[in-house]
């Protein structure tokens, strides 16, 4: 089984997220001693945002590409490659600002490619990537799940589900800046939920 594991916060050793990432791709190589995982930390190593010049080329429609946009293409045709040739795709999502990280962002512009992993039809869009699975480990400060500004989690859900992607499931920590104790309760439970995951590539959303 291939796993990506993808890392987004920019705080290093503490960041929480990347503590449960790391927590969950432990899991399933327990599960699994055969288990081949890709790494990838967006944070140390962004890819370029998306810009007119890169799309240009990345469609073919450009008569030159200089050397820097030819490496950046390089770069995001190596990042979707790894994810479709993934079973199982961890993702560490903090939130930012009420959203995503930049840099996550940027690797997502990546792999929303049409004829690739979705495509246009008379009916609409209809997602192409199959037999995925994806686990989104998602952090916040505050506490979002019972209602407030939240673009991270549904804005994920909603762009995996757009790819076909339909084993989604998030291991959340919220309230993490709330003060110690809150923050190692938040920790506990998320640690629990990993603790509960499934491990087979097609899992079972676990009780």
């Amino acid at each position: 089984m291939k796993l990506l594991h993808v890392d987004s916060s920019i705080l290093g050793a503490d960041s929480a997220s990347r503590r449960l990432t790391q927590a969950v791709v432990d899991r399933f190589a327990r599960a699994d001693p055969g288990l081949e995982v890709v790494r990838r930390d967006l944070a140390a190593e962004p890819l370029a945002h998306l810009s007119g010049a890169l799309l240009a080329a990345a469609r073919g429609g450009a008569t030159e590409v200089d050397e820097a946009v030819a490496r950046d293409l390089a770069r995001d045709r190596q990042a979707l490659a790894e994810f479709l040739a993934a079973d199982v795709v961890v993702i560490g999502a903090p939130m930012y600002n009420f959203t995503v990280p930049t840099q996550l962002k940027a690797w997502l512009d990546r792999l929303a490619v049409a004829g690739t992993t979705f495509k246009y039809t008379a009916e609409g869009a209809v997602g192409l990537v199959r037999g995925k699975r994806v686990v989104v480990v998602s952090t916040r400060g505050g506490v979002y799940a019972e209602g407030g500004p939240d673009f991270q989690e549904p804005y994920l859900r909603a762009f995996f589900a757009f790819l076909g992607v339909t084993d989604l499931e998030v291991v959340r920590a919220e309230g993490l800046a709330l003060g110690p104790a809150p923050r190692q309760r938040a920790l506990d439970e998320a640690a629990a939920r990993v603790a509960a995951l499934a491990t087979d590539a097609a899992g079972a959303v676990a009780a």
